[in-house]
Order: C-alpha cells, then sequence, then structure tokens
C-alpha cells in the first residue's frame, strides 16, 4: 500500500479569549490506501480537528498535508472545495439530508454537483441503495419518514456516490441505537472490504474494532498505533481482546 495522505509538522491552534490553544503539535502521519483507519482518544484530544486537517475541511495554522503527494495545505477555499468534491466523501453524526427531498433525490443532488443527470446516473443510485439495505418502497420517502440508522445510510450512499478516493467518518454511529448503529458498521465494514480507504473518528470500541489501524491521539500527536487484519465476525473476541489490551495502555 501507498500513502493516500500524509501530514509534515502539522499544527493547529485556535486563540480563545488571547489564549492560545494548540490542539494538533507538530504531527506527522500517514494514511495508507485501503485502509480503514480509526482515530481515537479522550474528549479534547483533536480528534475531529485532524480529520477536518485531513480532509480539507480546515486549513493548518502550520504544517503541510499532501494528498498523493501533492501540498493541499496552501490551496484557496475555492480550490479545497473543488478538492474536497473531487476526491472525498463524509460522514457526520448528525445526518444532514435535505428534509424537503426523498431519499433517491437526496443522493443525485450530491451526484449532480459533479455529473450530470443521466439513465446510468440513477441505476447507479438505486443499486448503491439496495446494497445498504434502503430498498425501493423507501426510495420516494422523506427523511422524517425514516428512522435514524435508514438516513444514515442513505447519507453513505451521498457520501460515495462520487467514488471517492477517501472516505471520511466522524462519529457516524453517536446519534444511533445499538441495532442501527451495528448495521452502519456493517455497511462501513463492506465497504472497506471493496477497496475503499476510511478514517475515521470515534470514542467507541465496537466502532474501532472495524477497522484494521487504531491511531491514539493525546494532546495533540499520535502516542500509539495498534494494528488489526479485515475484520471478521469469526475472530471478534480475539480482536476485541487486543484492541482493548491496547486502549488500556493508551489510558482510555
Amino acid at each position: 500500500m501507498k500513502a493516500i495522505l500524509k501530514t509534515e509538522k502539522l499544527c493547529k491552534t485556535f486563540s480563545n479569549e488571547g489564549l492560545q490553544q494548540h490542539v494538533i503539535k507538530n504531527l506527522d502521519l500517514e494514511i495508507m490506501e485501503k485502509d480503514f483507519t480509526i482515530i481515537m482518544g479522550s474528549s479534547g484530544s483533536g480528534k475531529s480537528t485532524l480529520l477536518y486537517a485531513l480532509s480539507g475541511m480546515d486549513k493548518p495554522s502550520l504544517g503541510k498535508v499532501f494528498f498523493h503527494g501533492e501540498d493541499i495545505s496552501d490551496y484557496s477555499n475555492d480550490k479545497l472545495a473543488l478538492f474536497r468534491r473531487k476526491h472525498c466523501g463524509f460522514v457526520f453524526q448528525s445526518i444532514y439530508l435535505l428534509e424537503n427531498m426523498n431519499v433517491l433525490d437526496n443522493v443525485l443532488t450530491g451526484a449532480l454537483v459533479a455529473q450530470k443527470n443521466s439513465p446510468e446516473l440513477v441505476a447507479k443510485v438505486k443499486e448503491l441503495l439496495k446494497k445498504v439495505g434502503i430498498d425501493e418502497p423507501l426510495w420516494k420517502k422523506y427523511p422524517n419518514q425514516l428512522s435514524g440508522g435508514e438516513c444514515q445510510r442513505v447519507g453513505i450512499v451521498r457520501a460515495v456516490i462520487n467514488d471517492p478516493q477517501i472516505l471520511f467518518a466522524d462519529e457516524p454511529t453517536g446519534a444511533l441505537n445499538s441495532s442501527s448503529g451495528q448495521d452502519v458498521l456493517d455497511v462501513f465494514t463492506e465497504l472497506h472490504k471493496s477497496g475503499q480507504s476510511i478514517v475515521m473518528v470515534t470514542h467507541d470500541l465496537k466502532t474501532a474494532l472495524r477497522g484494521t489501524r487504531v491511531l491514539y491521539l493525546r494532546d495533540g500527536g499520535i502516542v500509539g498505533e495498534h494494528r488489526m487484519p479485515e475484520y471478521e465476525t469469526d475472530d471478534l473476541q480475539k480482536r476485541r481482546e487486543s484492541l482493548q489490551k491496547f486502549l488500556n495502555e493508551m489510558g482510555w
């Protein structure tokens, strides 16, 4: 595997009532293609800040972010928007579906930003919806007629409809019940097995078990890394024990 993202001396600082808060500090990191990278750490450790910097949603205060070797740190806001549209998909804890559009139109809106409508595109949307368990009876329904888990699965389809090279997720199951969260995690697992590169922030052990690489963030830096094979249910107990041991060592 080769690096899809790389940082050099990455720093992110915020000002709060005249005081400087250094959230990310001189961080060197590589995110590998086709990896399922999990970012963990205590509250306030900088997990989401790091994800936003990696994805071009926010600019670093100092340092560099490279995408396939190209420095995106100094891109203008407009160029960053084009970069995100072309190369990235996003799934958040809050489910940002348009309430006045049905399921099909919500996904098509994401696709039409980058390409023209076509029968092939509509067929692709329908195929992806079926893959995540959103079948035809739901396609004409509106977000307020769906469960939270159904809405999040629609959101995932919208995030991947343009075939992003990397998918970013920030606590994607945080607002879901256990059953819906499990369904959503199954979708991420299948995406990863199909070759999708994923970077996900989570504080949840069950979610972290889906990854192949777990990075632990403390005081703005990576203090530990844990590698796991591709997720399979038949080695779940061993996988859980291994990850729990690592997290305990990190002081989680």
